[in-house]
């Protein structure tokens, strides 16, 4: 590759080169480049249009200009490229020559008097760390999982109340993370992967417990009597989520009929933007792309005249919305009575096709896909098929659209877990028409999409968990622990990396800036790891080229636990799978890690997973609930046992 493509590649954040999973050096293509560029509206094909563009690079940086949007933390001073007005969020203005190190947190407007070096500069003034996490507990929780009396086919916000209200008072419990409880776009079929959301910025109307509605407890006897005959409950062992939007649909809409069809009162605009996204999505179906023309961007000419026409349609989707912002509201206050963090997840990204893809599409790359590079798990690469954010867009909007993110999430949550953290530096690319591995990496301002984070819970007065698995780089790790976030820990995973072999760590090596738990939605369960069920589940699919070295494999990994859990006096001889189950939990507890989580999957003896990578509808996926319900969940005897250890320990 020559110099000056990768001058040019650098200046606009796109890699030549990585690192893989080994650490390797990967050198990229240089046609994926130049694609990868283009699609950042920059010119790479030609050797003039290549000249210019690097041309236009090159002043910029030899004036110094500052980009759209700067990050700065409390406690540090910064060097203006020229005299400036600092005006902050009441209009204040202050000349200035350096962003002094006593502002306080927030967003600011900086006017360069020099326009050659910027205008209208969107400032982030950060904390420079959040408050340190206390040594706890708690759990990691499915949602959509739970069982009892009161739900519907699925886990919802009631059973979500009650659990963390009985693990709140009863067992001291500090944290309840939950699996993102993002928005589906509301027709058939309904995505099951909390993942890829229709929306980050609303939440599911599947998790609505509906009988706990004022609308329902305000309803005639017949009103009621009518939505009580509606509730579906599981079938065998799978949750189907097109049945249960079915029944929950039908019957808030009696409910909201019931009730004189009332609208939220003070519904900000992107609440009612989103609900005519819906309202839209029922008529012309999912997928805007597919939509007539006038209708495919939010200030499309047709938009308003639909609105219209669709009026109560919009209402009622606006109107769900808020009640599942109430019952949200009621959890939080049920968790703060009872001392528990209600810590929620952020997906990587969002359905294209789905609402934030019709209303943010200016800010994002539409027809890109983000994804992870050819490794050992996935020799194709893997390809997760959401837009990612357009960094240079991003900038020149002072990062609107993922400030109104994070606050968003945050409205009813005392934590914020981001999935795949290393996001916020880097995502790998996956351009239109070529497949994972003809990618590569966009970086992003990683300093202010962490300074935006850190404002945005300071703020809330929230945790924030940074999913830094896999292959991440030791900067990502390091600025999460130096801005007073978690990073993630896994008992599969937690290893030392410069010994012989790389053998499991011991409790007390464990990283102490991070929250550990014995394995993720995407891994093994406990039990389904002693009984090797991941080895049997890939290999039932044929997604295993030699089953015989996976079983080999998953027995030496076995043994090589019961191995450390014998040699910390936690079992004996011949211990019994619950008796393994409890003592790979002590062993967690023992770890010198902030936060230790527990799943209930874990504890109850479930042998699947959640999610199997690789696999769509070849696995049930997102629709397997607790093999027991809430109540039977309270009197579990292993629950019990693991608890006290918890207790105990932390």
């Amino acid at each position: 590759m020559d110099s000056d493509l990768i001058e040019l590649a650098a200046a606009h954040g796109v890699a030549t080169s990585y690192r893989d999973g080994e650490r390797k050096v990967v050198e990229v293509d240089d046609d994926v480049v130049v694609r990868v560029l283009g699609l950042l509206d920059v010119d790479a094909t030609e050797p003039e249009a290549r000249t210019a563009a690097l041309a236009l690079a090159r002043e910029k940086a030899a004036l110094g200009a500052l980009p759209g949007t700067i990050a700065h933390r409390v406690g540090a001073l910064r060097p203006l490229p020229g005299p400036g007005v600092l005006v902050d969020a009441e209009g204040t203005r202050t000349d200035v020559t350096e962003l002094p190190d006593d502002l306080e947190p927030g967003y600011y407007r900086l006017e360069l008097v020099d326009e050659q070096l910027g205008r209208d500069v969107t400032v982030v003034v950060a904390p420079a760390a959040l408050p340190e996490t206390p040594r706890s507990w708690g759990w990691m929780l499915q949602l959509y999982a739970l069982r009892s009396q009161g739900s519907w086919g699925i886990g919802d916000l009631g059973d979500l109340r009650d659990f963390v209200e009985w693990t709140g008072r009863e067992h001291g419990a500090a944290a309840v993370l939950l699996n993102p409880l993002h928005a589906i776009t509301p027709v058939p079929p309904v995505q099951a992967s909390p993942y890829t959301p229709s929306s980050r910025r609303f939440s599911t109307p599947l998790a609505l417990r509906v009988t706990d509605l004022d609308a329902y407890r305000t309803a005639d006897e017949d009103t009621r009597a009518q939505v009580d005959v509606l509730r579906p409950d599981v079938v065998g062992d799978r949750i189907e989520h097109d049945r249960v939007w079915a029944a929950k649909r039908s019957a808030c809409e009696l409910l909201w009929h019931s009730a004189g069809r009332p609208e939220p009162v003070g519904a900000p605009d992107d609440l009612w933007q989103f609900a005519i996204y819906c309202a839209i999505a029922e008529r012309f179906g999912g997928r805007w792309s597919l939509w007539p023309e006038g209708l495919r961007h939010p200030a499309a000419p047709d938009v308003d005249r639909v609105r219209l026409e669709l009026a109560p349609r919009v209402a009622f989707h606006a109107w769900l919305q808020d009640q599942v912002q109430r019952q949200l509201a009621d959890v939080h206050g049920v968790a703060q009575e009872v001392g528990v963090q209600v810590v929620h997840d952020l997906a990587v990204g969002c359905d294209p096709e789905g609402a934030d893809g019709w209303a943010l599409q200016d800010v994002l790359a539409m027809g890109v896909h983000v994804g992870a590079p050819p490794d050992a798990f996935s020799q194709q690469g893997q390809d997760w098929g959401l837009p990612p954010w357009r960094p240079d867009r991003l900038d020149a909007t002072g990062y609107a659209a993922y400030r109104d993110l994070v606050r968003a999430l945050l409205r009813q949550a005392d934590g914020l877990r981001v999935d795949h953290v290393a996001g916020l530096f880097r995502l790998w690319w996956v351009p239109p028409g070529v497949g994972p591995a003809g990618g590569t990496y966009v970086h992003s301002d990683a300093e202010v999409m962490l300074a935006i984070l850190t404002l945005e819970a300071h703020r809330a007065g929230a945790l924030v968990i940074g999913e830094d698995l896999g292959t991440v780089e030791p900067e990502v790790t390091d600025a999460l622990h130096a801005r007073g976030m978690l990073s993630s820990a896994v008992l599969w995973f937690t290893r030392d990396r410069d010994a012989p072999g790389e053998p499991l760590l011991p409790p007390h090596a464990w990283p102490e800036q991070a929250v550990a738990s014995v394995s993720t939605h995407d891994l093994p369960t406990v039990t389904g790891f002693l009984r090797a069920e991941h080895v049997r589940a890939r290999a039932e699919l044929g997604l295993l080229d030699d089953v015989a070295a996976d079983e080999a494999k998953a027995a030496a990994e076995r043994a090589e636990l019961v191995g450390l859990l014998r040699s910390e006096g936690l079992v004996g001889e011949a211990p019994t799978e619950d008796e393994l189950v409890v003592a790979i939990h002590e062993l967690l507890a023992a770890s010198r890690s902030q936060l230790v989580l527990v799943s209930p999957y874990d504890v109850v003896g479930e042998a699947r997973q959640p999610n199997l990578p690789g696999t769509v509808d070849e696995y049930p996926n997102w629709r397997l609930p607790l093999p027991v319900t809430l109540d039977e969940l309270r009197a579990h005897p292993v629950v019990a046992e693991v608890v006290a250890r918890l207790r105990r320990l932390r």
